[in-house]
C-alpha cells in the first residue's frame, strides 16, 4: 500500500482538526481501519451521536468518508489520507500553532502514560520499548538524511497495510506509538551559512 498524504493549509481545515475527539477518531481509523460511528464510540467511550457528529465534521472537510454498508448495516467510516501534514504554508499561523501544540501534547500524553505503566508490562514489551534523546551536530544535508531515514522507519509501506487490514498483523504484534523529530536546537545562529562555497 502506498502512503496517501494530504497537505493541510486552510485555516478552516486546521480548526476542524483541532479537537481532541476528532484527533482520536483519525488516529483510530488510521491504526485500526474502518469503523462505524457506533463501533468507534464503544472504542473511545463516547456516545454514538457525539462520534457521528464529529465524523460528519471531519467529512465536511474531506478527512474521512463513509464506505458502502456491510450487508445492509451501518456504513463504516474510513480515512481519505493516512498522513496529514501542515506547517509554514498555513493560511493562519495561529491555527497551525494551536493544532501542532494539541498534536504534540497528545503524543506526550501517550508517552507519559506508557512509561507510568512499564512495571505492568511483560519483560518482552519492556525490552521492546525505547525512549531516545540526543543532540548532534549535523549539516543541513545530514539532518535531511536522518529525517528521511526516520520517515522510512515510522511509515514504512511494508507495515502500513497492517493498520487497515487486521488479518495482516502478526499474532504477536501490538499497536505501538512512534514519534521522532529532527529540528534545529536553540535560536538561529547568525553567520551560519546553509550553502558551501567552492
Amino acid at each position: 500500500m502506498t502512503l496517501t498524504q494530504r497537505r493541510v493549509a486552510a485555516a478552516q481545515e486546521m480548526r476542524a482538526l483541532a479537537h481532541p475527539l476528532r484527533l482520536q477518531l483519525l488516529e483510530l481509523l488510521g491504526s485500526e481501519g474502518a469503523f462505524t460511528a457506533s463501533e468507534a464510540a464503544r472504542r473511545l467511550d463516547e456516545t454514538p451521536a457525539n462520534v457521528s457528529w464529529h465524523l460528519r465534521k471531519l467529512a465536511e472537510h474531506g478527512f474521512v468518508r463513509q464506505q458502502e454498508a456491510r450487508g445492509g448495516r451501518a456504513k463504516p467510516w474510513k480515512l481519505i489520507a493516512q498522513s496529514l501534514t501542515f506547517g509554514e504554508d498555513a493560511e493562519d499561523q495561529t491555527a497551525a500553532t494551536a493544532l501542532t501544540d494539541l498534536v504534540l501534547e497528545r503524543e506526550f500524553h501517550v508517552l507519559r502514560t506508557s512509561l507510568r505503566q512499564q512495571s505492568a508490562e511483560s519483560t518482552l514489551w519492556r525490552d521492546a520499548t525505547a525512549v531516545l534523546q540526543s543532540r548532534v551536530w549535523l549539516t543541513p544535508g545530514e539532518a535531511k538524511e536522518v529525517g528521511e531515514r526516520l520517515r522510512e522507519i515510522l511509515v514504512g509501506e511494508d507495515r502500513l497495510d497492517r493498520n487497515q487490514e487486521p488479518s495482516l498483523r502478526p499474532p504477536t504484534s501490538r499497536l505501538m506509538a512512534l514519534m521522532a523529530w529532527v529540528v534545529p536546537y536553540g535560536e538561529p545562529t547568525a553567520g551560519v551559512t546553509t550553502e558551501v562555497s567552492a
